[in-house]
C-alpha cells in the first residue's frame, strides 16, 4: 500500500505536482584558491576578470557549477578552464551564501584550497580570466581585525575584516564580516581571510 500524504497524494502523484517555479532559487558556484609557498612568501593566485561584473578586478578562479556534476567536479574544471591547472588536491574552505554578494543573482559558493611548496606552478588565463597572476599575501591581525595585503609589483589589492572565533564542544565556530576590499571581486576578501585563518595565518 502506497503511503500519502495529508493531501491525499501518493509521492508519484507529489512530484507530478510540484512546480519548482513556485519557489526562489540560488545559483551554486564553486571558487579556488590555490597557495604557493617559496621560502618565507606565501602567494595566492588570482585572474583579473574579463567581463561583468567586476570587469578589471581580481578574483579566485572559479564559476558557476552545471547541473551534470557535483562542486567539488565544478571546482577542478573551472580552475582547469581559467588557469590550465590540474592535477591539484582540493580542500574544502567553507561555504559562502550572504546575501547580495553577487549582483547579479542569489549565489552561494563552495570554496576551495590547495597548498603548494617549494614547486613553481605556471598558470595560463584562459577562457573569461584576462590574466591569472600570483600576489604575495601579507596578514596582519589586531584584536578581531583581520588586514589582508596583496602585492604583485605595483599592483595592491587590499580587504580589512572583523573575525570572532569561539571555541565549543564540537570545534570552533569562525565567523568572518567583510568590512570593506579594495580591487578584488564578489566577496573574494572574505574568503581569503576565511582560508588564511584555517592555515593559522593572521590568527
Amino acid at each position: 500500500m502506497e503511503l500519502r500524504d495529508k493531501d491525499g497524494l501518493t509521492e508519484a502523484e507529489f512530484l507530478a505536482a510540484y512546480r519548482p517555479g513556485d519557489y526562489p532559487h540560488p545559483s551554486v558556484t564553486a571558487d579556488v584558491l590555490v597557495f604557493e609557498r617559496q621560502g618565507a612568501d606565501l602567494r595566492l593566485l588570482l585572474i583579473r576578470r574579463g567581463g561583468h561584473p567586476y570587469l578589471g578586478c581580481w578574483a579566485l578562479p572559479g564559476g558557476f557549477s552545471n547541473p551534470d556534476e557535483n562542486v567539488d567536479a565544478c571546482a577542478a574544471r573551472e580552475l582547469e578552464e581559467e588557469t590550465h591547472l590540474t592535477g591539484q588536491t582540493l580542500v574544502p574552505v567553507g561555504f559562502f551564501s550572504d546575501p547580495g554578494r553577487d549582483p547579479r543573482c542569489w549565489t552561494m559558493t563552495r570554496a576551495y584550497m590547495t597548498l603548494v611548496e617549494g614547486e613553481a606552478l605556471r598558470p595560463q588565463a584562459d577562457d573569461d580570466a584576462q590574466a591569472a597572476d600570483w600576489f604575495t599575501v601579507t596578514a596582519r591581525r589586531t584584536g578581531d581585525e583581520l588586514n589582508i595585503r596583496l602585492t604583485n609589483g605595483e599592483e595592491t589589492l587590499t580587504a580589512r575584516l572583523r573575525v570572532a572565533e569561539q571555541k565549543t564542544a564540537a570545534g570552533v565556530a569562525l565567523s568572518v564580516d567583510l568590512l570593506e576590499q579594495e580591487g578584488l571581486a564578489f566577496d573574494h576578501g572574505k574568503i581569503i581571510a576565511t582560508a588564511l585563518l584555517k592555515l593559522a595565518i593572521g590568527r
